[in-house]
């Protein structure tokens, strides 16, 4: 069996966003998720913008391609697209109270008692359509199993 390199420490970096309305999509990751600006790039005419909540960053890019179709739902089903964004809470009614008719519902709320009794989701979408998970409730197996060969 040949060598493998030693494995490196890889953590979470960020999530890249196209976006047509940089400003606009900038302040609903900062009104509705908590998100503050890191860092901004000056491109010419273009920027690219950093978002930061925690240890979770966004990458702001200005667009200019045609959008696509709408996802709408829970977010696209294409293999290689991604599905949605996601964000947990301590209390989805809050967070629906709050953003009243500002945020585009897509699907739900929804309730998973089945699953997880206490497992609420909501999804939205951002102003260039991107599908955004808000969910109460989660919490993993225990114990958490790793996938089957390793």
């Amino acid at each position: 069996m040949p060598d493998t390199p030693a494995r490196t420490a890889l953590r979470w970096s960020h999530a890249g966003l196209n976006c047509r309305d940089l400003d606009a999509t900038e302040a609903f990751y900062r009104t509705w998720f908590g998100f503050e600006r890191a860092r901004a790039v000056e491109l010419g005419e273009d920027r690219i913008v950093f978002l930061r909540n925690g240890d979770a960053y966004l990458e702001l890019f200005t667009s200019h391609a045609d959008p696509g179709p709408a996802a709408g739902g829970d977010g696209p089903q294409q293999p290689g697209s991604i599905r949605h964004l996601a964000f947990q809470t301590d209390d989805l009614q809050a967070f629906l109270d709050r953003a009243g008719e500002a945020v585009p519902i897509s699907l739900g709320p929804l309730e998973f008692d089945e699953f997880i009794p206490g497992w609420r989701t909501v999804w939205v979408t951002d102003p260039d359509g991107v599908v955004v998970e808000v969910s109460q409730g989660y919490r993993d197996e225990q114990p958490v199993h790793p996938p089957h060969g390793h």
